[in-house]
């Protein structure tokens, strides 16, 4: 879904008036690559080697620029770029950005233990000069969760968001301006159940830097 996500975004995003005018897509759905966050908890096997693989797999398909729709995977990608001749764009670098340049604004993390773990994210903020905070454990779990019980089991019709909503009122109520939905699953989430707070999408970051890296132009308005 976090590949379909982004795929739509980019679609969407893309000035385009015609099939023709779209940007050229191939996607490399591999359900086979180890989960990531288990690899970082030390709970499962390394998936490197099978994202090096899939971007080889893109690369050789004729793509000039790759992209990791998965906000965990990006432990990895020193790995993965030294491995193809494509540049992949960062995104949560790219994220960094965005929010740095929507002012002084504190920004609450979501994403997965294994996101959380690396510090990937908090580095990145510290560099760019961004107020942030984590959940803490009883949040955070609940946002493991709403990822793993909700959108990765495809559970939409019978899972209970008032305790996720809860908790990111707390959030709201310590001081976070917004949400960083850093888990390709969230912003998906935050749509199917109608969780209405203000957000930084990731996703949305990704795609529209991938519209302009491979050159062509944002929707007006976008």
């Amino acid at each position: 879904m976090a590949t379909a996500d982004l795929f739509e975004k980019i679609t969407h995003l893309t000035n385009a008036s015609k099939d023709a005018n779209h940007i050229h897509v191939i996607i490399d759905s591999d359900t086979g690559i180890p989960d990531r966050t288990a690899a970082i908890l030390g709970l499962g096997p390394d998936p490197t080697s099978e994202l090096i693989l899939a971007a080889k797999r893109l690369e050789n398909a004729g793509a000039d620029i790759l992209l990791m729709p998965c906000n965990t995977a990006h432990y990895f990608y020193p790995a993965v770029q030294a491995a193809t001749k494509c540049p992949i764009l960062h995104m949560l670098r790219l994220t960094a950005e965005e929010i740095k340049s929507r002012g002084n604004i504190k920004v609450a993390l979501l994403a997965t233990d294994g996101t959380i773990k690396t510090g990937i994210y908090s580095k990145l903020f510290d560099e760019n000069g961004i107020d942030y905070m984590l959940p803490n454990a009883s949040e955070q779990r609940l946002v493991m969760s709403l990822i793993y019980d909700g959108v990765k089991a495809d559970n939409e019709d019978y899972y209970d968001v008032e305790p996720i909503k809860k908790a990111l009122e707390n959030m709201r109520g310590r001081g976070a301006d917004a949400f960083v939905l850093g888990c390709t699953e969230l912003p998906i989430a935050f749509e199917d159940y109608e969780l209405d707070f203000p957000t930084v999408d990731p996703t949305k970051v990704l795609a529209k830097n991938a519209v302009i890296a491979a050159g062509y132009e944002l929707r007006p308005g976008k």
